[in-house]
């Protein structure tokens, strides 16, 4: 009698599985930009900040901080590669829950409250550093892009925006 009512429950328990996973199928949509417009969006961003003389990286992502698109500027340190990376897989990764729009918001934010802000133990691929900048359309996050190369961090973030800024138009 007890194998029947464990093989009743099995076939319940199957069951109820089977239910709750057929109800949890489906797609989902994800936005993120074409790949010629992420690559027009690193050579922009590396052109605006050749104009000021920075020789720089920039790196686009996507929300799952896959890379897009990566250019390094002529005669940007072999560095930068990886930073503009950290930079940009961050505003992807820390911006969201806060809906924050860079890596400057997430450093401004931890450093009026450390000991409850910053994590005890180092994220791969994160960094606080400033140069990191969430790519929004429709008001959504689709990605980030990350500047590195500049004599500091606020002018890769204005080499990102502006490159944002001249392709906006164009995230629909």
């Amino acid at each position: 009698m007890s194998r029947a009512w464990i093989a009743v429950a099995v076939v319940a328990f199957v069951v109820a599985g089977t239910s709750t996973a057929a109800s949890a199928q489906g797609l989902i949509t994800i936005q993120k930009l074409s790949a010629q417009l992420a690559n027009e969006l690193v050579g922009e961003s590396v052109a605006s900040c050749a104009q000021k003389g920075y020789t720089v990286t920039a790196v686009v992502v996507d929300l799952d901080g896959v890379r897009q698109a990566l250019l390094r500027g002529n005669g940007a340190p072999i560095h930068t590669l990886d930073n503009a990376f950290y930079k940009a897989y961050s505003a992807a990764s820390l911006t969201l829950a806060r809906k924050e729009d860079s890596t400057k918001a997430v450093a401004d934010r931890m450093a009026k409250a450390p000991a409850t802000t910053v994590p005890q133990t180092p994220l791969p691929n994160v960094t606080y550093a400033v140069g990191g900048v969430t790519i929004m359309a429709g008001g959504h996050a689709i990605g980030a892009i990350g500047v590195s190369g500049a004599p500091g961090g606020q002018f890769d973030e204005e080499c990102a925006r502006a490159a944002i800024a001249k392709i906006q138009d164009r995230m629909k």
